[in-house]
């Protein structure tokens, strides 16, 4: 871990209160100061929880500027500003920069299908217009492309990238990639169900769709971890695989999106091409969340 990570401990990547309507912001705004009176570290807007690629450009600024002033520096604020355009990348970056985040999270560009040397020169491009630091955000299930280690170590030396999030699900290659940045760059896991593992190899934390739901939880399994009670961490991360496994059966976020409808944040809509949950799928999730204490 760096000497100065962007945080420590558990960022709830936020789902985006949505409805017929467009974004619903009184609902947004509740959610968000549930997370921050919860404890959660770190606020990540407009992600891939937060259906950042369904919202159209002035939605995607609007949410931004809405969340940094609800925020009000009471957490870490962190803008999703990645995009397959790296154009508008930059440009939301710039603006996220501009409105006060702390920091970006910016997702490989999907469809395109870059090669490393494209990876590579998209973020430099990114990192040199930012003012704040970047976290790469490396998902390949869903982008089509993968961050390669070596491909991290080329980038680790610029002065804005500083952070990683990994959820290529593949822990060979995130201990080779820790071993090739060192302490370069802070490395946070993507996946709530191998946040143990990761911080294990030295990880500054994870970038959660879990916590949407129990921030306290999830800020407590990372806590424990870093008071040395590994064992405590240990047991949280298994006890609560069940009900991350319910959270990831079907595309993230259509199940986070039933869940925290069905404890009264939110309206369970999606945008096309998302559709709701399928009802089996979502009756197991309930189940799951009773058991928990959560409805």
């Amino acid at each position: 871990m760096t000497k100065n990570p962007i945080f420590k401990g558990a960022a709830t990547a936020l789902i985006t209160p949505l409805d017929e309507n467009g974004v619903n912001f009184e609902q947004f705004g509740k959610v968000i100061d549930w997370q921050i009176e919860k404890g959660i570290d770190a606020l990540v807007i407009a992600g891939t929880t937060g259906e950042g690629s369904t919202l159209d450009d002035g939605e995607h600024r609007e949410v931004l500027r809405f969340a940094i002033d609800r925020i009000a520096g009471r957490v870490t604020a962190i803008a999703g500003t990645g995009s397959n355009d790296t154009a508008y990348a930059v440009s939301l970056t710039k603006a996220a920069c501009h409105m006060g985040y702390d920091a970006m999270l910016v997702v490989t560009p999907y469809y395109n299908k870059a090669t490393q040397k494209g990876l590579i020169k998209m973020y430099e491009t990114i990192a040199d217009a930012s003012t704040k630091p970047l976290i790469l955000y490396n998902v390949p299930s869903r982008t089509g492309v993968g961050i390669e280690p070596s491909t991290y170590a080329a980038l680790a030396d610029h002065e804005n990238i500083k952070a990683i999030k990994e959820a290529n699900g593949n822990i060979s290659k995130i201990v080779e990639t820790a071993a090739l940045v060192g302490d370069k760059l802070d490395i946070y896991s993507g996946n709530d169900d191998q946040v143990i593992p990761i911080l294990s190899m030295g990880g500054a934390g994870v970038i959660s769709v879990l916590s949407n739901i129990m921030p306290e939880e999830t800020v407590l399994m990372c806590r424990k971890w870093f008071e040395g009670d590994m064992e405590g961490s240990a047991k949280m991360q298994k006890d609560l695989l069940p009900l991350i496994n319910a959270l990831f059966c079907e595309t993230n976020p259509i199940p986070v999106k039933a869940a925290m409808a069905a404890m009264g944040f939110c309206e369970n809509y999606l945008r096309l091409p998302l559709t709701c949950m399928e009802p089996e799928h979502e009756a197991k999730l309930l189940e799951l969340m009773k058991g928990h204490g959560l409805i």
